[in-house]
């Protein structure tokens, strides 16, 4: 049984910066694409970023590129998200997943493993 385990979150000012961790256990790690979800209250589950099994292929939403940085360490079974220049709007809980095949997307249907999320808050 794969479970995934997700930490960092925290209250940070706008401008700053958080780095999250998500440790997996069960399965094979580098077999499957990895992705952060996040979910504001009152709104749906929303894509951030996936990576693919080797750690070469990424994908951004729209309104994290260029701030946010998905890695992952394979030897370490563990997937990354660094979030800098963080805004209000980013307020969210955040989930790791872990994809169905080798590269994953923007879909939630894609990823059949899931954390239990980990907060994050910015102030204005």
């Amino acid at each position: 049984q794969v479970q995934l385990v997700e930490s960092g979150g925290g209250l940070v000012r706008a401008g700053g910066s958080l780095r999250l961790s998500c440790v997996a256990s069960g399965g094979t790690f580098n077999t499957a694409a990895m992705g952060w979800f996040r979910q504001a209250p009152g709104k749906e589950r929303q894509f951030v970023a996936t990576i693919n099994s080797g750690g070469g292929g990424t994908i951004y939403a729209d309104s994290v590129k260029g701030r946010f940085t998905i890695s992952r360490d394979n030897a370490k079974n563990t997937v990354y998200l660094q979030m800098n220049s963080l805004k209000p709007e980013d307020t969210a809980d955040y989930y790791c997943a872990r994809g169905r095949y080798d590269s994953g997307g923007y879909s939630a249907t894609g990823y059949n493993y899931w954390g239990q999320g980990t907060q994050v808050t910015v102030s204005s």
